[in-house]
């Protein structure tokens, strides 16, 4: 039983050090870096300052209210935890859980500002990237986790 319990610590602190790290770099970026404000990084990397007030790359902006977006987020997180508690391995079981990471930061996010701060911009030559924020790239990062053990599990790359 005590086994079952540092586990289940484990998981919360690496839950709130995800949560936290998104929360921090939004925080840091509303206090030092002006709105609209790029900052080069390297020539394909700019810091920069933006509010989306839509969904992922800014869709449907400034038309659904941050109100029904913050709702529509909760029910797709509670239908994940639910994907979570059934999930059958590993790999399945911590992408998800770094989805409802991310999910769960800019819901915090959109719910303290009313949008999301987004700030890591990607662009080589005349090609641009949305602006994209921590919580996204946790996102990102389980969604091919569950799409690589979806792989696996048909077979289609061996170990």
């Amino acid at each position: 039983m005590q086994f079952y319990k540092v586990k289940n610590l484990q998981k919360i602190i690496i839950f709130f050090i995800f949560i936290s790290l998104d929360l921090l770099s939004k925080y840091l970026v509303f206090n030092y870096i002006d709105l609209y404000k790029f900052i080069k990084i390297t020539p394909f990397l700019d810091i920069t300052h933006l509010h989306n007030f839509g969904i992922s790359f800014g869709l449907f902006s400034d038309t659904i209210p941050a109100v029904f977006l913050i709702v529509i987020a909760l029910l797709v997180v509670c239908f994940i935890i639910y994907l979570l508690l059934n999930a059958q391995d590993y790999l399945e079981y911590w992408g998800l859980f770094i989805i409802i990471c991310g999910a769960i930061a800019n819901i915090i996010d959109r719910f303290v500002n009313g949008y999301v701060i987004d700030f890591i911009y990607f662009n080589i030559n005349q090609y641009d990237w949305p602006a994209f924020n921590f919580a996204d790239i946790y996102i990102s990062v389980g969604i091919i986790m569950i799409l690589l053990n979806m792989l696996k599990k048909l077979n289609l790359i061996k170990k």
